[in-house]
């Protein structure tokens, strides 16, 4: 008599019987229970890894615009004598291939002072042509204009700065420095009102609160510079390539100078940034290999209820592979489901993010993420495809592998041994 051959692989037969084990009857109703966790759990899991990898990335892409957006890319700085030919580095910078923007400024510290508060600030002096240029500030005017900066002899606050002094365009602001002018009892403080001709939001809450412009002759009056600047600031087309421009702008400048661009000025936040995205991802992964692991229980507690199925399938001729193939289907299912409704429920989460979030406060009568804080007015999510793409096969993975083990098993049942002990 010859050996029966089995049927087709992935036939409809196993699909059949692979999707009527996954309904359970009354009996079987702990297995089904044990099933829906493990479905559930892959469901949160993927959901959760893609919201905070995307959260982070948001988070991560706007500080980067915020902080690239009003600081340069590359800041020049003198060596051996101050820049008073910093018009002529200016321009030669300026022409370089890939350079969008050089712009002089004058900085110094400060108290911002009005009838209702004082806070300290960080005065920069810049052209009124390079502020207009900058899309942090030149698209984020709230109240008042730009327009005319360099001859108003006024100055752009931040919204919050604004608010906490109580101030608004048109209204005054009186800077104090402490290293005024010299007199014969000493140096004095120098204290002079100045007109609010715009307030921008950049929507970094630490630099709408700290950044005050002034236009650059009246910085350099007011900080007592002897026509030098303080720095020349570079912003260049790709950030990503600021080694060659390193050496572009060394040749250009034709003078000692000492560069530092944006990775050294703020490697410790974007390092410390990159070190928590990745122990978020390795902790959140364990959501996902804990309902794998609740695959394999739930699918062991199954084979052995069904084993007199199992041994009377394999007396009417099902080969080992085709019950493997039944048990693999079975599992594989709550895992690839629970994958991509994972995935749904995680890219709508990110479309709305913060909508959810004003939601939630709402709800709470509480501020989720707190521009004080996190930095950011709102919270971002970006979702990358090569990482969501990397989230869903490692969930298929484990969830394919959590099935091999239980359908092997089954594979292998004795149908004499399972019906002796039925």
């Amino acid at each position: 008599m010859a050996e029966p051959t089995g049927t087709r692989a992935f036939s409809a037969f196993e699909w059949m019987l692979s999707l009527r084990y996954l309904r359970a009857r009354r009996k079987e109703g702990f297995i089904s229970v044990i099933a829906g966790f493990s479905f559930l759990g892959i469901v949160l899991g993927v959901a959760t890894l893609i919201i905070v990898m995307a959260v982070m990335n948001g988070f991560r892409k706007e500080l980067l615009d915020k902080i690239l957006g009003l600081n340069g890319h590359l800041v020049i700085q003198p060596l051996e004598s101050p820049l008073t030919d910093w018009k002529e580095v200016t321009d030669r910078v300026a022409r370089i291939d890939g350079v969008m923007l050089a712009s002089p400024v004058v900085e110094g510290q400060a108290l911002a002072s009005s009838p209702f508060a004082s806070t300290g600030v960080l005065v920069r002096g810049v052209r009124g042509d390079d502020l207009a240029r900058l899309p942090s500030i030149g698209n984020n005017i709230k109240q008042g204009t730009l327009e005319g900066f360099d001859h108003t002899e006024g100055v752009a606050i931040g919204r919050r700065l604004a608010d906490q002094l109580s101030l608004r365009a048109g209204d005054s602001v009186t800077l104090v420095h402490p290293k005024g002018a010299s007199t014969p009892l000493g140096v004095v403080p120098r204290i002079k009102p100045y007109k609010i001709v715009a307030v921008f939001e950049v929507g970094m809450s630490e630099y709408d609160a700290a950044f005050v412009f002034l236009p650059l002759p009246e910085a350099q009056a007011y900080f007592n510079r002897a026509g030098d600047v303080t720095a020349i600031e570079v912003y260049t087309n790709n950030p990503d390539q600021m080694d060659r421009f390193r050496r572009a702008i060394s040749e250009a400048a034709g003078r000692p100078i000492f560069m530092i661009d944006w990775r050294q000025r703020n490697a410790t936040f974007f390092n410390a940034l990159q070190v928590e995205r990745n122990v978020m991802f390795l902790i959140l992964t364990l959501i996902v290999l804990v309902a794998a692991l609740n695959i394999i229980s739930g699918l062991i507690m199954l084979v052995k209820d069904k084993g007199p199925d199992i041994a009377i399938l394999r007396t009417m001729g099902a080969s080992q592979g085709s019950v493997m193939r039944v048990f693999f289907i079975t599992g594989a299912a709550i895992g690839v489901v629970g994958t991509f409704s994972g995935l749904l429920l995680g890219t709508v989460v990110c479309l709305n993010v913060e909508s959810i979030r004003q939601f939630i406060s709402w709800l709470t009568r509480t501020e989720l993420f707190s521009p004080e804080l996190y930095f950011l007015s709102r919270l971002p999510a970006v979702m990358d495809i090569r990482e969501t793409t990397a989230v869903v096969v490692m969930a298929l993975t484990l969830s394919v592998a959590a099935t091999l083990y239980p359908s092997f098993r089954a594979a292998r049942l004795d149908p004499v041994e399972a019906l002796r002990y039925e």
